[in-house]
């Protein structure tokens, strides 16, 4: 029977190994080693597209090109030259008895990664976990296996070439009866973070006897709000949905007073029209956008609330109040990224105050919710969790704790 057993042997004893490298050698050595071979990375990219249909949502994030590998490497080098958060000293104190006790950052130990169509995500990974002294194990989707195999054996030709044992980073089989093996090994792996759909995240979550860190999926609403600037409202919801719309901080559902509606939908509708956005729209805003002949429309449906699009699509209602728009987010937020457009500042107060989001934004595009955006280099995913790490999960959070007691002989 197929096991991964011996893999995750590997990852385990790779710990000692990650802790005598020198990190900032070995991802500058690992960013250029993808610059070099960007063709043959492009190639076997390309062996994957092959194999999906353009118009699936997915395509777009399963796209390596020659820009974005360029900025794939450049991520690595800023995470390289970012502070390493491990021994770092959290807290020191000296007792009554003359104990000396100091509690530390140390790494979390092996992180087991499962994702889909997102080879990004390998690179992003393992950048990170090299940098805080973790090994990681990756369970990529069958859609992204030519590309993740040929970036984890560059990652792995430069873990040789700097003496340190390949299984520092391994990329493991896609076979899904082997995931449970994954996560319900306690004895090698010490935390599991799932990236990708919902179903991804419940499947982990139900079936994990490993520690479970989620990067949740976004269901991310714009609030314009009676006073907005609505030139600027428009400006920025078209950028929250149509600048890449196949990610998680994408905006999927925009509420507007409804004094406004009608100003702001006709300003909003070039911006969408020119794209080929497809309009989700309640009673009320299907009437206005019906009457302007907007070309992609349809009544939205209750389910296109709470639904995340992954495509050029989003749902609209209006709303009586700012009330009736914190109602909304309430019950249909997936708690990633949420908007107010406004000027009114104790109205924005308000709005920042009681969402209960891992990001919230003013005046703002949710697309800004991402590790590099944020200054934190690179992510592996926007946890919407409050345990442990919220928002973009990155580098800083890559460790927990440690205590150091010294002492000269006292007993208790």
């Amino acid at each position: 029977m197929k096991t991964i057993e011996n893999q995750l042997k590997t990852a385990k004893s790779a710990l000692k190994s990650i802790a005598k490298a020198n990190k900032f050698d070995l991802l500058h050595a690992i960013a250029n080693t993808l610059l070099h071979n960007s063709q043959a990375i492009q190639e076997a990219n390309q062996l994957d597209l092959n194999a999906m249909d353009p118009s699936d949502p997915k395509y777009d994030r399963l796209v390596l090109n020659e820009q974005r590998i360029r900025e794939l490497a450049k991520s690595i080098q800023h995470v390289a030259n970012l502070p390493d958060p491990t021994n770092q000293v959290l807290s020191s104190k000296k007792l009554m008895n003359g104990l000396l006790i100091e509690k530390k950052s140390v790494p979390l130990g092996v992180v087991g990664v499962i994702y889909e169509s997102r080879p990004n995500v390998t690179v992003d990974v393992a950048a990170l976990c090299i940098q805080s002294g973790n090994v990681c194990v990756l369970r990529g989707g069958t859609d992204a296996w030519h590309t993740n195999s040929i970036l984890v054996n560059l990652i792995q030709k430069e873990l040789k070439n700097q003496n340190l044992e390949a299984g520092i980073v391994q990329l493991l089989p896609t076979d899904r009866d082997l995931v449970e093996e994954l996560l319900t090994a306690t004895k090698y792996v010490d935390i599991i973070i799932p990236r990708g759909s919902q179903t991804l995240i419940n499947f982990v979550r139900e079936h994990a006897k490993v520690p479970v860190i989620e990067t949740g999926a976004g269901v991310c609403h714009t609030y314009v709000e009676q006073s907005a600037d609505l030139e600027k409202a428009a400006k920025i919801v078209a950028n929250a949905k149509i600048s890449r719309p196949s990610v998680c901080n994408a905006l999927d559902t925009i509420l507007v007073d409804k004094v406004v509606a009608k100003d702001f939908l006709t300003t909003l509708s070039p911006y969408f029209e020119k794209h080929n956005v497809e309009i989700l729209a309640d009673e009320a805003s299907y009437r206005y956008l019906e009457a302007m002949q907007y070309p992609l429309l349809s009544k939205a449906q209750k389910a296109d609330f709470g639904r995340e699009f992954l495509d050029l699509k989003c749902s609209i209602a209006l709303v009586d109040s700012m009330m009736d728009a914190l109602n909304h987010i309430a019950t249909f937020s997936s708690k990633h990224s949420e908007c107010i457009v406004s000027t009114d500042q104790d109205k924005i107060s308000q709005f920042m105050q009681e969402v209960d989001a891992a990001a919230v934004y003013a005046n703002a595009s949710t697309r800004f919710t991402d590790g590099g955006e944020f200054g934190l280099g690179a992510e592996i995913g926007i946890s919407t969790q409050k345990l442990h790490a919220r928002g973009p999960f990155a580098l800083e959070k890559l460790v927990t704790e440690k205590w150091f007691v010294i002492g000269d002989g006292q007993i208790r």
